[in-house]
């Protein structure tokens, strides 16, 4: 069942967890560094830039508990270039729609309409029929044009920071597009005016077709009022799966923001069932037509779809992402939300955007859509970052221990190195996790192998009072190894927690981890990470890397 706030009510089957009574303690990460380059950080200027793509699908899939690789394409090969993208983005758009979504159909024959400055209207018309539908706009003090923040069903991100920042809050009413308490053969509002009472094609989608045409006449109106190249899009709760979808697939929005959007949101598909409390698969099926049609073969076996919400969350990549979840809500599968930004993340990383995903979970207060002051400062900064274009503040992942997930559990697959362009290596991609701002001091490492059969380098990615975040590379010599061990002496008061890419095993004074099934075998000079959190200080005494 949806859990509805007006900014904090709920159904009467659910109680509200108060920050009296719930305590957090997080962990705080930052992703690792990668140049950004102004196409990583800006939005497209299409709503489909892969439109042109040729996908042909497949009959079926194999069914996997793991979540599917990101990288590999239909055909089998994985993507080697990060122009390589494009048209990998268009294969999981179209197999999401199959199996997930529906159908979101393009820019229909005629969109209409006008921009003011207080509301935007639309009308559209294509193959005889017509639906119109509007937006109210409230602006922040000045003269614009203004970037803007779409505010799905008038809930999500808190629009007095958005405005005090110098954005302007589009009011979008989803209900108008697509009516919730509708049979599935009885469809209603805009999109189903346009494409028929009885289509398959989810609420969610239908929402996120309702904001591409309301951006389609803020490109005609000229951009006296507000810019089209600087949108965002935040709703929470069942509005939060909407703004997660309507970002996903129209690359026009530059910033999206889906809060506590629970199952058929952010949370990946596969892990629902094990969540213990997670709205099941079915329940948020059946609750409502947010997911389309086709998604009732897939209720009881998320194993056999083709995709996962981390490829929705790889769609927006690689433009501005902020996702808060609530740890407090089991309900709101938190857990399979931080998978999915973590699994995410590694398409981020590889097209050189990692600075451009923030996950933020780590709340005291367990109210269903409150407005929370941890965000505040991350939202300030994805604003000036993304559509005010004034700020460059890394991404932050922070985690609460109350619903931390291990993406080691959830993938076989690694993370490619894509070249800049084809034969033109780039940087290798570091590996998963949490975060938060950079050290302050320059990370310590171990030198290089010269010889040997692997050797281990560690640095701090972050450190906190009593805590820190560590990365260890691990490195092959002059020959392929196929296994690795690293070892190091514990400092006095180090305790390691939560490591991934790795096993760890602690006995007496020394720390030990091993490779996974998946990132084991190296090729000469090769190289992968693993990293953990601790707490005490961040180091790494003695460590050495051996293999058998």
């Amino acid at each position: 069942m949806a859990i509805e706030s007006g900014r904090s009510l709920f159904r009467s089957t659910i109680v509200a967890v108060t920050a009296a009574t719930l305590a957090v303690t997080g962990a705080a990460t930052v992703l690792s560094r990668t140049p950004t380059t102004a196409l990583a950080a800006s939005a497209a200027g299409v709503e489909d830039e892969g439109a042109d793509c040729a996908v042909s699908l497949p009959g079926s899939t194999p069914s996997d508990s793991r979540l599917p690789d990101p990288f590999k394409k239909i055909d089998g090969t994985r993507i080697t270039a990060k122009s390589d993208w494009r048209c990998r983005r268009e294969e999981i758009r179209k197999l999401a729609e199959r199996s997930v979504y529906g159908t979101k159909p393009g820019k229909p024959a005629g969109v209409t309409g006008s921009v003011t400055r207080t509301a935007i209207s639309v009308s559209v018309s294509d193959s005889g029929r017509s639906a119109s539908f509007s937006a109210s706009v409230s602006l922040p003090s000045g003269t614009g044009p203004f970037p803007a923040v779409f505010v799905v069903g008038g809930l999500g991100a808190d629009t007095a920071t958005i405005q005090a920042a110098g954005v302007a809050v589009i009011n979008y009413d989803p209900l108008a597009v697509g009516k919730e308490g509708t049979p599935r053969t009885s469809k209603q509002g805009a999109f189903y005016s346009i494409y028929g009472a009885t289509s398959t094609t989810g609420l969610e989608a239908a929402w996120a077709w309702g904001v591409s045409r309301l951006i389609d006449v803020i490109e005609q109106s000229g951009a006296s009022i507000l810019k089209a190249d600087a949108l965002g899009v935040t709703g929470c709760s069942r509005y939060g799966k909407g703004a997660f979808a309507i970002g996903a697939f129209d690359q026009r929005i530059a910033l999206t923001m889906p809060i506590e959007s629970g199952s058929g949101g952010v949370p990946i598909l596969r892990g629902i069932a094990g969540e213990s409390g997670a709205q099941p698969l079915s329940s948020a099926y059946s609750e409502q037509p947010w997911l389309g049609d086709a998604f009732s073969a897939y209720t009881g076996n998320p194993n056999a779809l083709p995709v996962d919400t981390h490829e929705t969350v790889a769609m927006i990549a690689p433009r501005g992402l902020l996702v808060m979840e609530n740890p407090h809500i089991d309900w709101l599968a938190a857990r399979s939300g931080s998978v999915s930004a973590l699994a995410g993340a590694e398409v981020y990383k590889a097209l050189g955007a990692g600075d451009n995903i923030t996950y933020w979970s780590d709340v005291a207060d367990g109210t269903h859509c409150a407005v929370r002051p941890e965000w505040k400062v991350p939202l300030q900064q994805n604003l000036q970052k993304f559509l005010l274009k004034t700020g460059n503040a890394a991404g932050t992942f922070r985690i609460s221990s109350l619903k931390a997930g291990n993406l080691a559990d959830w993938r076989t697959w690694t993370t490619p190195t894509l070249s800049d362009s084809p034969g033109s290596p780039s940087p290798s991609p570091s590996s998963p996790p949490p975060s938060s701002p950079p050290p302050s001091s320059p990370p310590a490492s171990s030198p290089p192998p010269v010889g040997g059969a692997c050797a281990a380098a560690y640095r701090t990615v972050n450190a906190w009072q009593g805590g820190f975040q560590g990365e260890v590379t691990v490195t092959a010599g002059s020959s392929a190894i196929n296994g690795w061990t690293v070892r190091w002496t514990l400092a006095s008061g180090q305790t390691i927690s939560q490591v991934w890419n790795g096993t760890l095993t602690v006995s007496g004074g020394s720390a030990t981890v091993k490779n996974l099934s998946y990132n084991g075998s190296l090729g000469a000079g090769g190289s992968t990470t693993f990293g953990f959190l601790g707490t005490g200080t961040g180091s790494a005494n003695g460590i050495t890397c051996t293999s058998p």
